[in-house]
C-alpha cells in the first residue's frame, strides 16, 4: 500500500504545481471515513481507494482524479456526504466522487437490468467528466487484481465476467490497451483457469527453450536501426495469455501454429522515423505479405496509431514489429489519459471522428433514444468489440465501422437520416444490396429517397449499435403509430355501433377510466388488444350511463347511415387496413395469404396486434368461439399500393430443358415478382415448387396463374391456401 507521502512524490514527479495540501487531505480523509473497514483479504480498507489512486498516478493524472480515486467509495460505503466533500475538497471533486460513486444500494428487477442501469448512468456520468472513467477503470483493475480473494465462485466469475464484457473493451475502446491487456487477463484466468494454466506453461516451455531470444532479436533491431543512423528504442515482450488464447480460437490453430507470440516495439522521435525504420527493417530482412498495416495514416477509432509489420530474418525467425512515436506510444498504452501529457484538458466535445471522445458521443446518443437498459447494454456491446474496417465517401472522408458492417452501417455512420432514408447503394462504383459486407477500402455511395423508412428486416443486417439503436427507435414508432390508428378505428367502430359519435369528454374519461394518462395511449391500448372492445364498449357506451355521461356533450347521437351505403366488403362498420409493414401492428397470415378483393377478418393477439385472414381460412374455425377478438376489416388503398402482397402458387412443371425459364417468363409478362421458389418434389417427368408471386390483388392473381396453366410446360397450378 502506498504511504502518503509516496503517493504525493508520485503526483509531483510529473505536476511539480499539484496542490500537495489538497492529497494530503484527501488521503487522511479516506483513511479516517473507512475507519475499521476491511476487505475480503483481510486488508484494510482504505487500502483500496489508495491503489486505486496509485493506478491514476501511473497515468499521470491531474489532482482532481487522484483525489477522486481516494474518495470514489466514501458517499456509498460510509457516513459522509456530498455537502462534506464539497465543503473539504470543492464542487469539482464532489462531482467526479458522485458520478463515479456505485450503485449497489439501487434494487433492480434483475441482475442484468441491474448491470446494464449501473452501466448506462457510467455513462451519463462520463459524457459530463471523461475522468469519471478513468476513475471507474482503475477502481475495477484494483478489484481484478485482488479478485481471488472474493468468496463465492459464482460471485467471481460474474464479476469477470462483466469485466470482459464491459470494461476491458471500454478501456480499449478509450485507447487505454495496457489497462485493457491486464483486465482481460485477470478475467481469463478466473473464468478458463485451465486454459490460462495450458497457455502460460507452453509459454514457459519456449521461454526456457529459447534461452535469451528476445534480448538478442532486440538488440539486433536496434543495432541494425543504429547503423543506418536512426536512434530508436526497442522493447521485446511476450503477448499476454488471453491474446494468444483468443488469437488460436479465431484462427482455430494450435499454440505451435502461432508465429507472433513475441512481437517487438520501435519507439521513434517523430512520424518521419517511423517510415524510415519500416524502410530499414524491409531493406533489411524479408517483409511478409499482407501483414503491413499503416494506422499512422489510418488511426483506429480510439486514437491509436503505429505501423505493423512482420518480417523475417532475425535469427530465421518471424518477427512482428510496431513502428511508433513516443508520443503515439503513450496514446498507445494509456488512451484518453495520455493526452493529459499533450494537451491541457480532455476536450470531451472533441469533433474528430477518430478521437475517442467520437465513440463516447455515439454512446450517448444511442442513450438519449435508446429503449430499456438491457437494450442500450447490447448495443454498447455491439460498439466495444469489434474489429475495424475503413471505408471511403464519395468525397474521400474516411469512416471507420466494425468488421461485417453493411452499407446500412455505413449510412447511419455518416449521420442518422442519411440511413433512414437510404434504399441503395454502390460500391465501389457498382450496385450493390444493401446487406453487403465492406471491406477495407470500399468506396462507398448510399443512393436515398425521401419516401424510405428503415424496415424491422434491417435489424438483422446491421452490426453497429448506433445503426440497430435508430432501426429500433423507428420501428417502435412506426409500431405505435399503427398501433394508435388501428385502436382509433376501433373505438370509433364501437361508438358507431352503438349509435354515437366519439367526443373528447368520453374518450377522456375512458383513458382515465383505464388508468392511462391520455386519448392517444387508450388508441394504443386498444390497438395492442391489450384492451378488448367488450371492456371498450362497456366503458364508452355503458348500459346504464352515469350522471356525467347523460350530461350535454358527453356523448353526441349519430346519424343513422344512409341506405346502400357500405364498404367494398359489405359492412358499413369495417375497418380500413392502414398498415402492412412487416412485423408491425397488422400481419398478413401466412396460412391463407390474404390478397385485395377477398373478404378478410382480422383476430386481435394482446400486445402483437392484428392477424388479418380471409374468411375462409380453416385457422378462423379453431378461433370461433372467441368472437371479442375478430375484427371485421377492409382494404385500404394507399396501403395496399405501397406493399409488397404475395400470392403463393404449387406449381407442376415439366422435367425438361428451358421449363423453369419458361415460367418465369410468364409471370415477369404479367407483371408478377418472384419473391421466393422452393422445389418439393422432383421426378424423372415432373418438378413440383412452391413460388411466392408478389400480385396487385386477387384479380391479378389468378390472371397470373390462367396464363400458367395455358402454358404447355406446366401441368396444374393451384392457390396454397391452409
Amino acid at each position: 500500500m502506498l504511504r502518503q507521502y509516496e503517493l504525493v512524490e508520485r503526483v509531483k514527479a510529473y505536476d511539480p504545481d499539484a496542490d500537495e495540501g489538497l492529497l494530503n487531505r484527501a488521503y487522511v480523509f479516506a483513511m479516517k471515513a473507512h475507519g475499521a473497514q476491511l476487505r475480503h483479504s483481510g486488508d484494510p480498507y482504505f487500502s483500496h481507494p489508495i491503489e486505486v489512486a496509485g493506478i491514476l498516478t501511473e497515468l499521470k493524472l491531474d489532482p482532481a482524479t487522484i483525489v477522486t480515486g481516494l474518495l470514489h467509495d466514501v458517499l456509498e460505503d460510509t457516513t459522509s456526504t456530498t455537502e462534506e466533500i464539497e465543503s473539504l475538497f470543492g464542487k469539482e471533486v464532489e462531482a467526479l466522487v458522485d458520478g463515479v460513486t456505485k450503485l449497489s444500494k439501487v434494487e433492480w428487477s434483475s441482475e442484468t437490468t441491474k448491470q446494464a442501469e449501473n452501466f448506462r448512468k457510467l455513462l451519463i456520468a462520463m459524457s459530463h467528466d471523461i475522468r469519471v472513467l478513468l476513475v471507474k477503470l482503475a477502481d475495477r483493475l484494483h478489484n481484478m487484481r485482488t479478485l481471488h480473494f472474493v468468496p463465492g465462485e459464482e460471485r467471481r466469475k460474474r464479476i469477470a465476467q462483466e469485466t470482459m464484457e464491459i470494461y476491458a473493451p471500454l478501456a480499449g475502446r478509450m485507447g487505454m490497451q495496457a489497462m485493457r491487456e491486464e483486465l482481460e487477463d485477470l478475467a481469463f484466468q478466473e473464468l478458463n483457469p485451465d486454459a490460462h494454466a495450458s497457455v502460460t506453461a507452453r509459454m514457459q516451455f519456449l521461454r526456457d527453450q529459447g534461452g535469451e531470444i528476445v534480448r538478442r532479436i532486440s538488440d539486433l533491431l536496434k543495432r541494425t536501426l543504429a547503423e543506418k543512423g536512426l536512434d530508436a528504442w526497442v522493447q521485446g515482450r511476450e503477448k499476454r495469455p488471453f491474446s494468444i488464447w483468443r488469437k488460436m480460437e479465431q484462427k482455430m490453430i494450435s499454440f505451435e501454429q502461432l508465429s507472433d507470440i513475441i512481437g517487438f516495439r520501435i519507439v521513434t522521435g517523430s512520424t518521419d522515423d517511423c517510415y524510415r525504420a519500416l524502410g530499414i527493417l524491409h531493406s533489411t530482412w524479408r517483409a511478409v505479405p499482407g501483414r503491413f498495416k499503416d494506422y499512422i495514416s489510418v488511426p483506429k477509432n480510439n486514437g491509436y496509431q503505429s505501423l505493423h509489420t512482420t518480417v523475417i530474418g532475425p535469427e530465421e525467425q518471424r518477427v512482428e514489429v510496431q513502428i511508433r512515436s513516443l508520443e503515439m506510444h503513450e496514446i498507445a498504452e494509456h488512451g484518453v489519459a495520455a493526452h493529459w501529457g499533450y494537451k491541457d484538458r480532455l476536450d470531451a466535445n472533441d469533433q474528430a471522428r477518430g478521437s475517442p471522445y467520437h465513440f463516447l458521443r455515439e454512446l450517448v446518443g444511442i442513450l438519449e433514444h435508446g429503449g430499456s437498459p438491457e437494450e442500450f447494454l447490447e448495443h454498447t456491446k455491439l460498439e466495444m468489440f469489434q474489429d475495424q474496417v475503413f471505408c471511403f465517401t464519395p468525397k474521400g472522408d474516411l469512416i471507420a465501422l466494425p468488421k461485417g458492417a453493411t452499407s446500412i452501417d455505413f449510412a447511419y455512420a455518416v449521420h442518422t437520416e442519411v440511413g433512414d432514408t437510404c434504399v441503395g447503394c454502390k460500391i465501389n462504383g457498382r450496385p450493390m444490396p444493401l446487406r453487403t459486407q465492406l471491406q477495407n477500402g470500399d468506396s462507398v455511395e448510399i443512393i436515398r429517397s425521401k419516401a424510405q423508412r428503415p424496415v424491422p428486416a434491417w435489424e438483422s443486417m446491421v452490426v453497429t449499435g448506433k445503426a440497430r439503436s435508430a432501426v429500433r427507435r423507428f420501428v417502435r414508432q412506426a409500431e405505435r403509430d399503427e398501433f394508435a390508428r388501428l385502436g382509433k378505428d376501433i373505438v370509433e367502430r364501437v361508438f358507431r355501433e352503438a349509435g354515437y359519435d366519439p367526443t373528447d369528454k368520453a374518450l377522456e374519461a375512458a383513458a382515465t377510466r383505464f388508468k392511462l394518462a391520455k386519448v392517444p395511449d387508450l388508441y394504443v391500448a386498444v390497438g395492442r388488444g391489450t384492451i378488448v372492445s367488450a371492456a371498450l364498449r362497456e366503458t364508452l357506451v355503458p348500459k346504464e350511463p352515469s350522471a356525467k355521461a347523460k350530461k350535454p356533450g358527453f356523448f353526441r347521437r349519430k346519424p343513422a347511415p344512409a341506405a346502400g351505403h357500405a364498404n367494398g366488403n359489405g359492412n358499413g362498420h369495417a375497418i380500413p387496413i392502414q398498415g402492412l409493414v412487416p412485423g408491425l401492428a397488422v400481419h398478413l397470415s401466412p396460412c391463407c395469404h390474404p390478397l385485395p378483393g377477398e373478404r378478410i377478418v382480422g383476430v386481435v393477439t394482446p400486445g402483437r396486434g392484428v392477424a388479418v385472414h380471409t374468411i375462409d381460412c380453416v385457422e378462423l374455425e379453431r378461433l370461433h368461439g372467441e368472437a371479442e377478438r375478430w375484427l371485421d376489416l377492409s382494404w385500404d388503398k394507399a396501403a395496399v399500393d405501397a406493399a409488397h402482397l404475395v400470392g403463393r402458387l404449387d406449381i407442376v412443371l415439366s422435367n425438361e430443358p428451358g421449363a423453369l425459364a419458361n415460367l418465369c417468363a410468364v409471370i415477369a409478362r404479367h407483371d408478377g415478382n418472384i419473391s421466393n421458389l422452393k422445389i418439393t418434389e422432383r421426378s424423372a417427368d415432373f418438378f413440383e415448387f412452391l413460388v411466392d408471386v408478389e400480385v396487385n390483388d386477387v384479380k391479378h392473381l389468378n390472371g397470373i396463374m390462367a396464363a400458367l396453366n395455358a402454358t404447355s410446360a406446366v401441368s396444374t397450378v393451384k392457390r396454397v391456401r391452409n
